[in-house]
Parts: structure tokens; C-alpha cells; sequence
């Protein structure tokens, strides 16, 4: 299944899709499917700043703990309580129900960034 095209991509498997001043974090279906079910998530708490290339948080399943890297500088201005509270939620929907963080930020520079489409060609994704 490809990778929405609304997003870009990291190396790590996280995703953000821009909404103005206001960025969503989230994990690819790819990085779901590697950690199989997912049974924890640790995130930050409001007001806390991001730095890119920083880890943010963790994801734990079965399989692996892994953490959880900054796509962007900002401030978390909301955490997905869902997520927090039904770590599976990621499993069934990585893109939608399954984001993780806001994140306020100034302009995004996706320079470093994936699109879906060397996203799903860096990592075979069809």
C-alpha cells in the first residue's frame, strides 16, 4: 500500500503532514508493520520543544522498543490521548487516528524530508 501523498517522509519512518503553523507527527504503516502490535507509547507533554533529529518519545510492541525522532523544530501543542490510551490504534490507522503530536512551528524546511514517492522507492513500499 503506497504512503499518503499529502506527507513527507524520514529515514526513521516518521511522517508529518502540515497544516499552516501547526505540524502532525506520525509513524508509516512500513515502521507499524516492521514493530508489529504496538503495546506502548511514551510522547512528550505539551509545551515541550522539539528538535529535529532528536528523539521525542518511544514506541514499543512485542518485537522492539524504538524511539521516536523529530521531523521538525517546534513546540507540542496537543498529544494524542487515543494513541496514549490504545496503543493499537497506531496498528489500524498510522495516518489518521494514529498521529502522535502537533507540533507549532515555523516554516518547515522539507528539503531533508521524503515524498511519498522516494518514501515507498528508498523502502520498496508498493
Amino acid at each position: 500500500m503506497a504512503s499518503p501523498t499529502d506527507r513527507f517522509y524520514t529515514e526513521t519512518h516518521e511522517w508529518i503532514k502540515l497544516q499552516g503553523e501547526r505540524v502532525l507527527l506520525g509513524i508509516t504503516r512500513f515502521a507499524v508493520d516492521e514493530l508489529t502490535d504496538v503495546t506502548f507509547v511514551e510522547l512528550p507533554a505539551i509545551g515541550k520543544t522539539l528538535t529535529v533529529g532528536k528523539a521525542f518519545g518511544e514506541i514499543e510492541s512485542v518485537k522492539a522498543t524504538s524511539e521516536l525522532y523529530a521531523p521538525v523544530d517546534g513546540a507540542v501543542v496537543e498529544v494524542n490521548d487515543a494513541v496514549k490510551n490504545d496503543p493499537s490504534t497506531i496498528n489500524q490507522d498510522p495516518y489518521e487516528a494514529g498521529w502522535l503530536v502537533a507540533v507549532k512551528t515555523g516554516p518547515v524546511d522539507t528539503s531533508k524530508l521524503m515524498s511519498a514517492a522516494q518514501y515507498d522507492a528508498k523502502f520498496n513500499i508498493h
